[in-house]
């Protein structure tokens, strides 16, 4: 996690993000229905430190890659699966395999935002998530994420854990 002189580390005792203090926040790693979607919402807070800004104090455009990868692995812990415990005892890492990002308004120094991951479709070796960045109502970024689930040993792809595949296929 990024460590920053301005506060604890991003998502840690962060107080609920939002753009209103009328919205609703979420807490974190609650998972939470979505819209026209039967997979739970997880979220999760961040706030933009001058580290994540370039010399127009916007969010530099791969900071929001940095963001939503604390976000999947923080999801992963809310389901129970630490990325260190999932290589120790199932021998796999996950890695990105392919993004499709959109960018729609930038995010600014000081703002608190919330990441979401949902997770789309899974097969045998890969997760596809789609996440957004928002502020408030609006959505700043989204993305589809592949992720492919890898042998940690020869690096060829590998089954995603069955412990795992079934707590994600679990209803909130």
């Amino acid at each position: 996690m990024s460590m920053s002189a301005a506060g604890p580390p991003q998502g840690a005792n962060c107080a609920p993000s939002g753009g209103s203090a009328a919205a609703p926040a979420a807490s974190v790693g609650a998972p939470q229905a979505a819209e026209g979607r039967s997979s739970p919402v997880f979220r999760f807070p961040v706030r933009v430190y001058y580290e994540d800004t370039d010399a127009a104090g916007v969010v530099y455009y791969a900071n929001y890659l940095r963001f939503m990868e604390r976000a999947r692995t923080e999801w992963l812990s809310a389901l129970g699966f630490e990325l260190a415990a999932l290589e120790r005892e199932h021998g796999v890492v996950f890695a990105v395999h392919h993004v499709d990002i959109r960018y729609h308004q930038p995010a600014r120094l000081g703002e608190r935002l919330d990441v979401s991951v949902a997770m789309a479709a899974h097969g045998r070796a890969r997760l596809v998530a789609d996440q957004q960045v928002r502020r408030g109502a609006d959505v700043l970024v989204d993305a589809r994420v592949t992720l492919a689930c890898i042998d940690r040993v020869n690096w060829r792809p590998a089954r995603i854990p069955a412990p795992l595949v079934a707590r994600m296929e679990t209803p909130a």
